[in-house]
């Protein structure tokens, strides 16, 4: 992979204005309820020389005031504020290493590895030439997360725009040395070149004896994707080795001179308030340290058995409330008006604007469809439960730990112990998964305040069950659409109501004269918070079913259909594309066999899936047996590993789909492990197709989140097709489909 660019080559990106790397400040969608949660423990009692840390050579900084230099999403009044210091991104070494500094943090989605292709296509260098550290919040520039697909949009275009300034500067330290105008010299292969003289220079020489730092310029723009080398290709996953062969660490795996290991004591159910606690008996134990520090009761001991031993022992008394809930009756709770009821009231008022009036559509219908679809809560589930390491030396805290937002869980630290932000290090290894469930980490509150008891570090890592009950659910959430439409297919009105599930891509891309779409917050009776796609699943569900229901009531194809009242260019793309590859309308289905389709749009980027699905008539079991998916989001930097995303996805979205939920009585979760937990097998696993459409005339979006939002109005279509029976439930068959 040689290319040879001078100065003068390096273009401008095109940026669009939701991806200038200049604008981002991240809007934080409602729907994420755990980050206007307040911490639930809280305990009373000059800039780093950056040389010293990373050695001579030359930095890459971004002068305070620039977006990704500020802290929007930072809690005020928590140790927050943003810096005002400049902030390092990037640091050439006299041994010409180049390391990148970022505060995202890798939960499986590869981003250590298309974050450093990028950086590597700036500099015209190898990927193995490039190092980052990421996440660790004494090292790396503020983030706010990971979070929203926003990593490749945001950061990658960051680091675009870090890269390039580093060339520049690198061409400006050769061209001093040569006396000649930049524009003269090539830099490729890790290397700056004068072919005139045939003079080269290694990053390294440039850099040596050098304490330099450089702002980055507000023009600097990244390479065009055109003409990309590094980045866009299907290079092997950075420390894919060390992943396979067990090498690599997570936060489970940090080991500590005295290390102890913790548990929290919890209630029994989900509403009870502690009302007395001995630990008389726990605190006899030999090496076992038990502490009660408010509503805070847990124990560390020499191993998990004797800390589990310990909790054991504690005898604690509970007040339950009378209310405690339930899921008899959740869908007609969530109905209820904000404030009635019990529990975190949802946020509302998400809806698109309103356009023309729907009673006028209703009425110059020739057929009407109104109905109501209900969505469960359920659970991340991922392989990796919360898990922190914490240790106090020297009056400072350094917290490893699992989590999607490090800056976050720093900044509940200094509120949950009163200290000065210089105080509290976090520092996040790479993640085992994250789905949206691990923005905050209260383990590491929890292991910082028993390792603080201890005087030694404390290990904590929630088992199973608590991972099941005491984190938070995707929302459950009821939705309700009236259309309406003419006989010749033309869509005349569109209602659509959410309450509770919240707003992400509520509104229809359809083309629709008479729209009114609103969400409506609800009282949640268990906690809720992010999940991948937020509410774009359940809101592509329902508006999906319908549109197959509108479909089948005027007699059209369902792809007909959606491309008669579907001008969008990018959606109708990717549906034309699945719809080709799957090759529908070529054939029909077998008997007890149906096929669907749905296509939908989230955070910029368009998918569209098109599914098989076979019903056993006896059984009513489910077996999806094919999943076509055509995606785009703009220029695609690794293609393989983006194929890998979108499957793990569709993956993922059966669960929902068809049996994941969450089931709770008397305010205990029902199902809190993966033994009563469904989640998709090696056995529920189709045979996935994925047809890839590489937009270089466009910035690169976020790839996280939107494939997971077609696979289940696709197979409930498929299933209708096959049975005529129509599911507006999620999960849609979690005991077959009664046919």
């Amino acid at each position: 992979m040689k290319r040879n660019h001078t100065a003068a080559q390096s273009g401008p990106l095109a940026p669009r204005a939701d991806c200038d790397s200049r604008s981002e400040s991240p809007t934080i969608e409602p729907e994420r309820y755990e980050f206007f949660e307040e911490p639930k423990y809280v305990f009373e009692p000059d800039r780093r020389d950056f040389f010293k840390i990373a050695g001579a050579g030359i930095v890459v900084c971004l002068v305070a005031g620039d977006a990704l230099a500020q802290q929007p999403g930072q809690r005020g009044g928590r140790g927050g504020g943003g810096p005002q210091e400049i902030g390092a991104w990037l640091h050439i070494g006299e041994d010409g290493q180049v390391t990148v500094y970022t505060g995202k943090v890798e939960v499986g989605q590869n981003i250590r590895t298309s974050l450093s292709q990028v950086v590597a296509e700036e500099l015209r260098s190898p990927v193995a030439s490039i190092r980052l550290v990421m996440a660790d919040t004494d090292l790396v520039p503020f983030d706010n997360g990971t979070f929203g697909s926003q990593t490749t949009p945001q950061m990658a275009s960051q680091l675009r725009r870090v890269g390039a300034a580093a060339r520049q500067w690198l061409l400006e330290l050769a061209a001093a040395e040569t006396k000649v105008d930049p524009e003269k010299l090539v830099i490729a292969d890790g290397k700056v070149t004068h072919r005139a003289s045939n003079r080269s220079f290694s990053f390294g020489a440039l850099t040596k004896g050098k304490k330099q730092t450089k702002t980055i310029a507000a023009d600097v723009r990244g390479t065009p994707a055109a003409d990309w080398v590094y980045a866009g290709t299907s290079i092997p996953k950075v420390d894919g080795r060390a992943m396979v062969t067990g090498k690599h660490r997570y936060s489970a795996d940090i080991s500590l001179p005295g290390m102890l290991h913790g548990k929290v004591l919890r209630p029994e159910t989900l509403k009870a308030k502690l009302v007395s606690v001995n630990l008389k008996d726990a605190e006899a134990r030999p090496g076992v340290v038990a502490i009660r520090d408010d509503t805070f009761v847990g124990v560390a001991a020499p191993t998990l058995f004797e800390a589990e031993e310990a909790l054991a022992a504690i005898k604690a008394e509970w007040e339950l409330e009378a209310d405690q809930p339930s899921d008899k009756n959740l869908f007609a709770d969530l109905k209820k008006p904000q404030g009635a009821g019990q529990g975190r009231g949802g946020f509302g008022g998400r809806g698109g604007q309103p356009r023309g009036s729907v009673e006028q559509g209703l009425a110059a219908a020739d057929h009407k469809l109104a109905a109501t679809y209900t969505i469960a809560y359920i659970a991340h589930a991922p392989l990796e439960p919360r898990t922190a390491v914490a240790e106090w030396k020297d009056g400072k805290l350094t917290v490893w730990a699992g989590t999607q937002a490090p800056f976050r869980v720093k900044s509940d630290l200094v509120r949950a112990f009163n200290l000065p932000q210089e105080k509290v290090r976090v520092i996040t290894p790479d993640t085992g998964s994250g789905y949206g469930g691990k923005h905050q980490n209260e383990a590491a509150i929890e292991a910082a305040r028993l390792a603080k008891a201890a005087g030694k570090p404390v290990k904590l890592i929630w088992t199973r069950e608590e991972e099941f009950t005491w984190a938070y659910f995707r929302p459950a959430g009821v939705i309700e659409v009236n259309a309406g439409v003419k006989k010749d297919g033309t869509l005349t009105a569109w209602e659509f109501h959410n309450y509770n599930s919240g707003g992400s891509a509520i509104d229809t891309r359809y083309d629709v004269p008479n729209v009114k779409v609103e969400a409506h917050g609800s009282p949640s009776p268990l906690r809720q918070g992010s999940y991948r796609a937020l509410a774009a699943t359940a809101n592509h569900f329902a508006r999906e079913s319908h549109m197959d229901d509108l479909a089948h009531a005027v007699g059209m194809d369902p792809l007909e259909f959606r491309l008669k009242n579907l001008k969008e260019p990018r959606m109708r793309a990717v549906l034309e594309a699945a719809a080709k590859q799957f090759g529908w309308g070529q054939s029909k289905p077998a008997t007890g066999h149906g096929f669907g389709l749905a296509v939908g749009t989230e955070k910029n980027s368009v998918v569209a899936t098109c599914a098989e699905v076979a019903v056993n008539r006896d059984s009513g079991n489910v077996q999806v047996l094919r999943a076509v998916t055509a995606f785009e989001c703009g220029a695609i930097l690794n293609p393989d590993h983006l194929k890998n995303q979108i499957e793990g996805a569709v993956i993922m979205g059966l669960g929902g789909a068809l049996f994941e939920a969450i089931h709770f009585d008397g305010g205990k979760i029902q199902n809190a492990s993966f033994g009563k937990y469904r989640v998709p097998r090696f056995s529920d696993a189709p045979v996935l197709e994925t047809v890839l459409l590489d937009r270089k005339d466009m910035p690169s979006t976020g790839a996280g989140e939107t494939p997971i939002v077609a696979i289940a109005p696709a197979v409930g279509n498929a299933i209708f097709q096959a049975t005529g029976v129509r599911l507006r439930s999620m999960p849609m068959a979690p005991k077959g489909v009664k046919t």
